[in-house]
This record gives C-alpha cells, sequence and structure tokens, in this order.
C-alpha cells in the first residue's frame, strides 16, 4: 500500500508541475502569430523568396535588354625601334608613345521580336515564382493550423484527464471512510483505487503528449521553445454543423485559386513565349551603329608659322658640266599637345548592320526544339498538378464526412454513456451495484469524452483543408 500511495504522489506531482508552467505572466500566442512567426522564419519561405527576387531581376534585365549598348574604349602603348607613327603614318625609329579613345553605341532594331517574347517570357516566370511563394505560405500556415489544433486537443485531453481523476479521488475519499468502519467489502476500495490510479497514468501520458505537440509547434515556428507559452483557444461552434457545398464545387473553386495550379499554368504560358523568342533568333538582326572616336601620339609635330628658311642639302644637280646643290626650305616644328590632338584627330561615324543567320551549328534550331520539349513538360506538369488536385480535394470531403460521422457519433455517445454513469454513480453511491459496474460505467464515459475532443477537433482540421481549397482559409 506505501508503494501505491508513492506512485499516486509522484503522477500527482507530474501533473501539478505541468499545470503550474501555465503561469499567468507567459507569453500569449495566437493562431495568427504561430502562423506570421513560422511564415518568417520558415526556410522553405526564404528560399521561394530568393527565388521570386531572382526571377525578377531576370525579368527586370530582359526589359533592359532593350537599351542600347553604350561602351567607352581607352588605350595607350609604348612603341620601341621602327613603327608607324600615328600623326603622319610614317616609320620612325624612336620610342614613342600613343593613344586610341572612343565611345561606341549600338541599338537593336530587330530580331524576330526575340527580345519582346523574351520579356513576356520572364514576366510569366516571375508571377509563377510569386504564385510558388503564397504555396509555401500555404504549406506551412496549414502545418501550423494542425499544429496548433494539436496541441489544443491535447490541453483539452489533459483537463478531461484531470477531471476523471477528480471524480475518482472523491470516491476513494469516501470508500476509504466507509472502509475503515467496516462499511463495505475491502474489493470495493481497491477497485477504485486502481482505477485512480489509472487516472494518474492518464494524465501523465497527457502531459507528455502536450509538452510534445509544443515542442512540435515550436519546432514550425522555428524559435526557441518556450514551456510557459499559453494559447487561446480558437473559437468553435458547439452546435457544429456538417460542412456544405460538395468535393466537386471545391475543386472546381480550387482551380482558381490555388497558387500551385497558378503557377503551373504561368509557366505553360512563359514556355509558349520561350518557343516564340527562339524562333525569333531565325530572323536577321538590324542594328544601328554610332561612334565617336580619336587618337595621340607622343612625337606628332606641327610646323611654326613664319620660322620658314632656306636648308643646303647634300643634293646636287649637273647643268653644263656644273655641279649645284639643292636648297629646300626649312622650319621650325613643335609637339603637339595631347588636348589639340584629342580635338583635331576625333572622327564620328554611324550605320546600320544587319546579321543574316546562315548557319551556326544549327543551334538555333536545336533551341527552338529544347523549347518545344520544356513547353510539352510543362503541359504535362500542369495536367499532372490538376489530378493531384481533383485526388486531393476528394480525398480531404472524404476525410471530412467521416470526421463529421465520427463528431456526431462520440456526441451521442458521450450523452448516452453520461446518463448511464450518473445512474450508476447514484446506484453505486447507494451501495445498490458493485465496484466493478461502476468503474466500467465511468470508463465508458471517460473514453466517450476523450473522443469527442479529438474528433471536434479533427473536424475541425478537416474543414480548415477544404477553406484552404476554396480560398476562404480564416483563422
Amino acid at each position: 500500500m506505501k508503494r501505491f500511495r508513492i506512485c499516486i504522489f509522484l503522477a500527482a506531482l507530474v501533473s501539478h508541475l505541468a499545470g503550474f508552467g501555465q503561469n499567468t505572466g507567459a507569453q500569449s500566442l495566437n493562431l495568427k502569430q504561430c502562423i506570421d512567426i513560422a511564415i518568417k522564419n520558415n526556410l522553405q519561405v526564404k528560399q521561394s523568396e530568393i527565388q521570386m527576387q531572382t526571377n525578377g531581376v531576370q525579368f527586370k534585365q530582359a526589359k533592359d535588354n532593350l537599351l542600347p549598348a553604350i561602351n567607352g574604349t581607352l588605350s595607350e602603348g609604348l612603341n620601341y625601334g621602327r613603327s608607324i607613327n600615328s600623326s603622319n603614318n610614317g616609320y620612325v625609329d624612336e620610342k614613342n608613345g600613343s593613344g586610341n579613345y572612343g565611345l561606341n553605341a549600338s541599338l537593336l532594331l530587330f530580331n524576330g521580336l526575340t527580345l519582346q517574347q523574351a520579356i513576356r517570357a520572364n514576366s510569366l516566370s516571375f508571377d509563377a515564382s510569386k504564385m510558388d511563394l503564397q504555396q509555401q505560405k500555404d504549406n506551412i500556415t496549414l502545418l501550423v493550423i494542425t499544429g496548433y489544433l494539436l496541441v489544443l486537443s491535447n490541453r483539452d485531453q489533459l483537463d478531461i484527464a484531470r477531471q476523471q481523476a477528480a471524480v475518482d479521488s472523491v470516491q476513494v475519499d469516501r470508500l476509504e471512510i466507509q472502509n475503515r468502519a467496516g462499511a463495505i467489502a475491502p474489493y470495493t476500495l481497491t477497485d477504485l483505487q486502481g482505477q485512480y490510479a489509472s487516472d494518474l497514468v492518464n494524465i501523465v501520458n497527457a502531459v507528455n503528449a502536450l509538452e510534445i505537440s509544443k515542442v512540435s509547434l515550436f519546432n514550425l515556428l522555428n524559435i526557441p521553445y518556450d514551456k510557459d507559452a499559453t494559447y487561446e483557444m480558437v473559437p468553435m461552434d458547439a452546435n457544429t454543423l456538417q460542412y456544405g457545398g460538395s468535393s466537386d464545387s471545391i475543386f472546381q473553386t480550387a482551380l482558381h485559386v490555388i497558387p500551385n495550379i497558378k503557377a503551373v499554368d504561368l509557366r505553360v504560358r512563359s514556355f509558349e513565349k520561350g518557343v516564340a523568342a527562339a524562333r525569333g533568333k531565325l530572323y536577321p538582326s538590324l542594328y544601328f551603329g554610332a561612334s565617336i572616336n580619336s587618337n595621340y601620339s607622343s612625337i606628332a609635330t606641327s610646323t611654326i608659322p613664319g620660322s620658314a628658311f632656306p636648308v643646303q642639302t647634300s643634293d646636287y644637280i649637273t647643268y653644263n658640266g656644273t655641279d649645284y646643290f639643292v636648297n629646300t626650305q626649312g622650319a621650325l616644328s613643335q609637339k603637339i599637345s595631347f588636348a589639340d590632338q584629342f580635338k583635331n584627330n576625333r572622327y564620328e561615324s554611324i550605320g546600320l548592320q544587319l546579321n543574316i543567320p546562315i548557319l551556326n551549328y544549327l543551334t538555333t534550331r536545336n533551341n527552338i526544339k529544347q523549347a518545344k520539349i520544356n513547353l510539352v513538360n510543362a503541359r504535362i506538369m500542369a495536367t499532372a498538378s490538376r489530378n493531384q488536385l481533383q485526388q486531393m480535394v476528394e480525398q480531404a470531403w472524404q476525410n471530412m464526412i467521416a470526421a463529421y460521422g465520427q463528431y456526431k457519433g462520440y456526441t451521442d455517445q458521450v450523452n448516452a454513456y453520461s446518463q448511464s454513469f450518473k445512474a450508476a454513480e447514484v446506484r453505486f453511491n447507494n451501495g445498490v451495484i458493485t465496484s466493478d459496474v461502476y468503474v466500467i460505467a465511468k470508463n465508458n464515459v471517460d473514453r466517450a469524452n476523450i473522443n469527442l475532443s479529438a474528433a471536434r477537433y479533427n473536424y475541425i482540421f478537416r474543414t480548415k483543408i477544404l477553406d484552404y481549397y476554396q480560398g476562404r482559409l480564416t483563422w
């Protein structure tokens, strides 16, 4: 008997500590807060956001490809030995420096509308990534709803277990008094003591289930576990009604609201534009170009005006037997400054360039084939996604029907067993029936209450799934 009392004490202590953890100063969470926290911290959601940003950059680049290309060039060099003087194109045999400078621009005028189709394809791909992000948010939302409802369900299970133990505790205290007075058979007390011990074990199990479900919920939230956190109740209609509509109508609605379906449809359209963009490469490309250039030479010189003078050369001519030296005109020169050369050597050009694709390793045609393959695959994925959605909606509908049937069945069972237990309790207190009959009646109503609580939360979750498929998920 002493060991029995110790077991009861330990079980009651665990139950007390679990209840003590829920203090009034603890953080209070509701379902919407949990969903917001989970979406903010979820890894898959963050990865989808990054992918969406990547597709956004690609879309912007596709639009920027319509802008002209402008490039500047600058080159400086130092020549040794025999080289060409860039100022007069003559050969020189001395060290000299040179520079070339230019600004070039080109604008694509036409290439089979490839760029325009690429913009549309990237725009649709960007929109599809937005739907992927929303789908990830919806997925984590459903997981959090499941985890949150499980916490509430386990909390109710713990409350029920404590209530059951409280009822048996009163009976044990009453029977102990009667047993000491010799008014009952000893087995009557031990039957109830065994039932009470079972109640305490149920409390321990309920505490464990509650703590595990809370840890699992915090795992979804991706934040440190707070054992003292409290959870607000989800509003529930006491007179729960069967879900309206039909699986077919829900599926038709889901086709227009589920992000995953929108995403696959957008990708089909994107790949259609991809095929058109690939075909555009078969057409000629027309470019407009313009440039402005200049150059510089370190040995470029110019004649100083008014500095002309005669210069006798070593060359001569013979006339009537007499040699005459040839004179030439000489002049002083000076180096031309960088600024003057840059200004004087400037030249501009404009022009059109037409590129006609003839044979480029059949790259364009193979790209078209690959684009068509991608389109076929996207259409297959779209069909498969619709089939999968239809099956998921049908399964969710059947699960809701079963959950509602269980809820109604357990409701009737609780009502029936409650009446039976009330009668059995009165008869047991008056000594009309034995303890084993009382224990059976109490176990029946206890199991019915536990099952009803679980069925209620299960039905709520099943209706939330159907609400999601219709785009009206609330919390």
